[in-house]
């Protein structure tokens, strides 16, 4: 009887041995194809379970995409007087990402096939520059509505004329090339615009001066005079603003010039006038 149990004893530690080798052996394989499929994808656990339960999903569908979007400008529209020519109608905000450079314009920026006009506004400054082919000369409307201005200075004492009105791209080209020479890139950025950029090119820009005070032409002093004093206070009643006011270089890109002058119709001057703002931030640009 001891004999026999010592048999069965020694039979169940072999079956038991063998169940221990067999279970060794499949965990060790289980072990290995695990290292392998790890290692087949990148040691990545997420596309290793992904492969496993077959998912198919891009990274496009596993990570969520964010938009902006912005409404558009509700500022009100101009006269049709200074909407009247072809052009491109720009979105306000395409350029605000742009790299400038130290005079304040966008690195690398070629002048565009059309003039731009945002809210129907043509708009010539350091961010939206004319083709260089754009020569509509002087603005007809706008010279007769200094003239009408004139008329009124005169009957007060004030003998206005406006010096310097369009400027082709060619002669922009030879005014900003010489005060470059003169002055320096850096300083000739702050008063004179590089050639396709000028505003003087749409016919709109006219710079004011008094005759016989030719002392005060293109001088800030200009807004000293009475002549000047009264061009600023009235300007805007025949549809102009003065387009780069004292303290707003950093909107406009250009230093104070008190004789230069815009028209952009009476509406716009009126409600540009009544806020102490500039065409920049009438029109969010």
């Amino acid at each position: 009887m001891k004999r026999k149990n010592k048999y069965t004893d020694r039979t169940q530690s072999k079956k038991n041995g063998k169940a221990l080798t067999i279970a060794l052996i499949i965990s060790g394989t289980i072990m290995t194809s695990l290292v392998i499929w790890l290692g087949m994808h990148q040691w990545d656990l997420n596309k290793s379970f992904s492969a496993i339960t077959g998912s198919n999903q891009t990274k496009e569908q596993q990570e969520p995409v964010s938009e902006n979007h912005s409404d558009p400008e509700t500022d009100s529209t101009p006269s049709s007087e200074v909407s009247d020519s072809a052009g491109v109608e720009a979105p306000t905000d395409e350029v605000d990402s742009e790299q400038t450079d130290a005079g304040g314009y966008i690195e690398g920026q070629q002048l565009p096939e059309e003039p731009t006009y945002i809210n129907g506004v043509l708009i010539a400054n350091k961010k939206y520059p004319l083709p260089s082919t754009f020569a509509p000369g002087e603005n007809q409307e706008a010279r007769e509505a200094f003239n009408k201005m004139a008329a009124e200075a005169k009957l007060v004492g004030f003998h206005l004329t406006a010096f310097s009105t369009y400027r082709s791209f060619e002669y922009q080209t030879t005014l900003y090339e010489r005060y470059v020479e003169r002055d320096g890139k850096e300083a000739a950025d702050r008063y004179s615009a590089r050639p396709g950029y000028s505003e003087h090119q749409t016919g709109l820009a006219f710079d004011i001066g008094e005759v016989n005070y030719e002392k005060h032409w293109a001088s800030s002093s200009f807004a000293e005079t009475e002549a000047g004093k009264w061009v600023g206070a009235n300007a805007h009643r025949y549809g102009f603003i003065l387009r780069y006011p004292l303290g707003k270089e950093e909107i406009t890109g250009y230093m104070y010039e008190s004789w230069h002058f815009r028209y952009v119709g009476e509406t716009i001057a009126n409600e540009i006038y009544q806020n102490n703002s500039t065409l920049e931030e009438y029109l969010g640009i």
